[in-house]
Formats: structure tokens, C-alpha cells, sequence
């Protein structure tokens, strides 16, 4: 499974948040959103990236900055060396890079362009989506069901 099927299905919408925006903005649009991310961009014609921040960035600022959420900014705790992913990636390679590198929020970018974000929990609905599928047509294989085959079991016949 590539990560384009993921994206057809989940959609390509991405929360974005200005660089000069404070932490409390981001709690606040996290919170609205229920999400865990949001993509740090100058909105222009074509946005440019400029890092993602996340929940696991807040916490780091809240033990390193003991000032208020609403005098810090993102440009300040914002991850900058994002890992991405592309559309053509496939699920098991992003599982594994998700994996070592610890990030919960894999932005997803064709040449050079946000085409949506995959998440850890988006993977897990993937796979388990993908291991019922075949479950359920091994189950009808095995027991030789024509409507899960398709019309095409062939039925053994007592000798």
C-alpha cells in the first residue's frame, strides 16, 4: 500500500499555523482541531514550509522556557529538520522511518508541495483495514463461499 491510497481516503487538508504565531495559538488550534500537529508555513500563493510543531515540542518548551505559552513562539520551538514522506511512499518503509526516527506526524510533500500529513494512528487504520480485507477473503476461500469469491467457488461435489 502506498501512501497516496491513504491520502485518497483520509484527505489531504493540513492545519497549518504561522511562524509569529504564540504556543497558546497552538494549544488552542490543537485543542479545536483534536490533533497533534500543525505545519509551520508562511501563507503566500504557495505556502512555504517551514518546520511542523508538535504536541512532544510544547512539553520540551514547557520544561526549558519557564515563561507563559503566550510569550513563546513557534518559530522558536518548532521542529525545523522535518522527515517527510511522498505520495508514492510505500506503508512499510514509512512504518520504519516513522518508527526510528519517533515522530507521530509524517508530513507528506510532492515536489517540494504539502499534499497532506499521515499520522501513526493513520497507518494503524491502514493496516488493520488491509489485514481484515484479507482475512475476510481467506475465511471465504477456506470455507468456499461464493459471494465473498466473487461467484467463482468451486464447490466439491460428494463422490
Amino acid at each position: 500500500m502506498k501512501l497516496q491510497e491513504i491520502l485518497r481516503t483520509k484527505g489531504s487538508n493540513v492545519l497549518t499555523i504561522q511562524p509569529d504565531a504564540t504556543l497558546e495559538d497552538v494549544v488552542q488550534k490543537l485543542v479545536k482541531y483534536n490533533c497533534g500537529s500543525l505545519v509551520v508555513c508562511v501563507e503566500e500563493q504557495a505556502p512555504e514550509i517551514l518546520g511542523i510543531i508538535t504536541e512532544r515540542d510544547i512539553l520540551r518548551a514547557c520544561a526549558h522556557h519557564k515563561a507563559p505559552l503566550v510569550q513563546l513562539l513557534v518559530r522558536e520551538v518548532m521542529t525545523t529538520e522535518m522527515v517527510t514522506g511522498a505520495p508514492s511512499d510505500s506503508l512499510e518503509d514509512i512504518m520504519g522511518l516513522m518508527t526510528n526516527h519517533r515522530i507521530r506526524h509524517l508530513p507528506i510533500l510532492e515536489e517540494r508541495e504539502l499534499r497532506g500529513i499521515i499520522s501513526i494512528g493513520d497507518i494503524v487504520k491502514a493496516q488493520h483495514d488491509q489485514l481484515t480485507m484479507e482475512n475476510h477473503y481467506l475465511k471465504g476461500y477456506i470455507q468456499g463461499d461464493s459471494d465473498v469469491l466473487g461467484g467463482s467457488a468451486i464447490m466439491s461435489r460428494p463422490r
